[in-house]
């Protein structure tokens, strides 16, 4: 395997891809969904290149989609997380998790509990 660090903006765009699934994760629509999720603004050209880093790393997969008529004919890459990508999310959360278990009183002053 290439990489197994993912930097912030690659974790959150693997993780949007995850959450849109199999139908629904290309660029237009994961761009979209990072605006909706993080109320902040980011370029399709950003997308672009993080997803191809992304598959170039193998925590993603895409193919091409069907052409449909509202695109007029034109497909969409369509984008799935691989079982590398899933397992780099998981140390990343559990690594992340670790952390805030460490964090002094952080959770008994808000009521959170880690498990």
């Amino acid at each position: 395997m290439k990489e197994t660090k993912l930097g912030e903006f690659e974790e959150v765009i693997l993780l949007l891809v995850g959450i849109l699934g199999e139908e629904d994760a290309y660029s237009f629509k994961i761009t979209q969904e990072f605006k909706d999720q993080t109320r902040r603004s980011v370029s399709i050209g950003a997308v672009h290149s993080t997803l191809s880093r992304l598959e170039d790393k193998g925590f993603l997969t895409s193919e091409m989609g069907k052409a449909t008529a509202e695109r007029g004919s034109r497909r969409k890459r369509i984008y799935a997380i691989t079982a590398y990508g899933r397992k780099t999310l998981e140390i990343s959360r559990d690594f992340k998790i670790s952390l805030w278990k460490q964090f002094p009183h952080f959770g008994t002053d808000f009521g959170l509990q880690f498990t």
